[in-house]
């Protein structure tokens, strides 16, 4: 028996072509940096307090012993002002209204709001009274006086200052009917007796005599009066 073995050659061809190499674009980044392509979650701001009885879980179900991180919504909201190309005549106006405003406290006496109760009323001599005459700003009445060349009436003040001294010494009782004799007979005992009847009788000469007083005249008169406030203001 003739037996015929036939050889059969398979030939596979497989086609292959070179490598390709790739690159990345420069940008490629800037496209997946938007929230579609954030894997991470928001970030945990606060954490639950302790024994508030809530935790976290492992993969098991079980509870652990760390409280449940949480996360805080933030609810605020900018809030912005947007003036445009006005916006310097804005900031402009208000400044302008500032510097009015600071004027006007100047101006109206607005000084005084820093200043102490006493000391801060200016009125005429006549109104000056036991109830008001720790209130009266005595030095400034003097001042103006002497502005206004008014020399009697600013002898007048200094003789009003000096009992208003003298009753914040306590070394007299100032009283509206009181006279000059009565106050002298209140310091007899006092190193400021003498000194006191002397600028009475200043006083009594310039104000009630009625006589004319020029600068130099009224000069000399100031001097007793200051001399014998010196003291007691110290």
């Amino acid at each position: 028996m003739l037996c015929c073995c036939v050889q059969t050659n398979f030939a596979i061809t497989i086609s292959q072509n070179p490598n390709q190499l790739r690159h990345f674009d420069d940008d490629f980044k800037s496209r997946y940096q938007d929230e579609r392509f954030n894997y991470q979650g928001r970030a945990v701001v606060r954490r639950t307090k302790s024994g508030s009885g809530v935790y976290e879980t492992n993969r098991n179900g079980e509870a652990t012993n760390e409280p449940l991180e949480t996360e805080e919504e933030n609810n605020q909201r900018d809030f912005h002002i947007n003036l445009g190309p006005l916006g310097w005549f804005f900031y402009l106006a208000i400044a302008l209204a500032v510097v009015a405003l600071v004027y006007l406290l100047v101006k109206e006496g607005g000084s005084g709001l820093f200043s102490t109760k006493r000391n801060k009323s200016l009125i005429p001599d006549e109104d000056i009274t036991a109830e008001n005459i720790e209130n009266i700003d005595i030095e400034t009445l003097i001042k103006q006086a002497e502005n206004d060349t008014n020399f009697r009436l600013a002898i007048r003040y200094y003789y009003l200052l000096t009992l208003k001294t003298l009753s914040r010494n306590d070394l007299i009782t100032f009283e509206d009917d009181k006279t000059n004799a009565e106050y002298l007979t209140e310091l007899q005992q006092t190193a400021h007796f003498k000194n006191f009847g002397y600028i009475s009788y200043l006083y009594n000469y310039i104000w009630y005599g009625e006589f004319p007083v020029d600068l130099q005249k009224y000069q000399k008169a100031k001097t007793h009066f200051t001399d014998f406030l010196k003291p007691l203001k110290s």
